[in-house]
């Protein structure tokens, strides 16, 4: 086996946080990813990896020769790519994650696109809102909505996300329409998400946000129910407009507080650095970025 593929094995092992998760993504037995990373620390006359037997620590070293070897395995999967002509056509497998409600909304249309464009690619979609592990998990890339957490993965803004505050005419008819956020406290809430204390922003103005405590008696971490919930007249609830704009387009929502309404969220795609340099990866970032900025997307 030549040094380079050493390197694989070693970053593979960095990127999926185990020997077995390594070798489940490499094909190779646990046994044989163990052998060549001792052999590479023999060779290279230092310790990569301090090993125990509930994790693996990364040395200062191991820190360093991961991202050397990220860089240099990044440039040789360039140069195997422009040999191959793929700089042209991209080729290969794509492990998508996104969020469910937003893929449901736009992917469901857009993909179809992307592989009549790009013949040679395939797509493997996971439908998840939770924050997959892209290294342990195997992802090549990922769609995130809102702050992204510090990280080794690279982020690429896709598009903005618009909120809004909503309830059917039923509902304020019959328990008035809120003309400050405090007057949430009175109201019935569909809050998105689990918890005991739902917490919603609101803009006064330049640096002055409003957080306000909402309750009621319906919460879900989905935001096709919240908005069915808030149609049948259940209560105010807060929601992206790709959830929300057809009812409100059709008057069986109507928004409220309008004028307060928080900023937008950032649609990210974020991906490994070992990605960085995949025709594949690059052509659906790109493309959803062309596709989700274009006028007639409602986001």
């Amino acid at each position: 086996m030549n040094p380079f593929e050493d390197m694989r094995i070693f970053c593979q092992v960095m990127d999926s946080g185990s020997f077995t998760a390594a070798a489940d993504q490499l094909g190779l037995s646990k046994q044989f990813v163990s052998r060549r990373l001792m052999q590479l620390e023999e060779r290279l006359g230092v310790r990569l990896l301090n090993r125990s037997t509930r994790r693996l620590d990364v040395t200062p070293l191991g820190q360093s020769y991961y991202e050397s070897a990220l860089r240099l395995l990044g440039e040789v999967e360039q140069v195997e790519q422009g040999i191959a002509g793929e700089t042209a056509e991209p080729r290969g497998t794509i492990r998508l994650s996104a969020p469910l409600s937003f893929a449901v909304a736009h992917l469901g249309c857009l993909l179809p696109l992307f592989l009549q464009r790009y013949r040679e690619v395939t797509v493997e979609v996971d439908l998840s809102d939770r924050p997959v592990d892209l290294l342990g998990e195997g992802y090549d890339l990922a769609l995130r909505i809102g702050v992204l957490e510090d990280s080794t993965l690279i982020a690429r803004r896709l598009a903005s996300i618009e909120r809004v505050y909503c309830a059917s005419p039923a509902y304020l008819a019959e328990r008035g329409t809120p003309l400050k956020p405090e007057d949430l406290h009175s109201h019935d809430c569909l809050p998105y998400g689990h918890g005991r204390s739902v917490q919603w922003r609101f803009n006064e103005g330049p640096g002055k946000p409003v957080l306000v405590n909402v309750t009621g008696r319906m919460r879900v971490n989905n935001g096709e129910l919240l908005r069915d919930a808030a149609v049948q007249g259940m209560g105010i609830t807060y929601l992206p407009t790709f959830i929300v704009g057809a009812a409100l387009k059709d008057g069986r929502l109507v928004p409220v507080l309008d004028d307060l309404r928080p900023e937008p969220l950032t649609l990210s795609a974020v991906y490994p650095q070992h990605r960085q340099a995949s025709r594949p990866v690059q052509a659906l970032v790109e493309f959803l970025r062309e596709r989700l900025n274009q006028s007639h997307v409602n986001l």
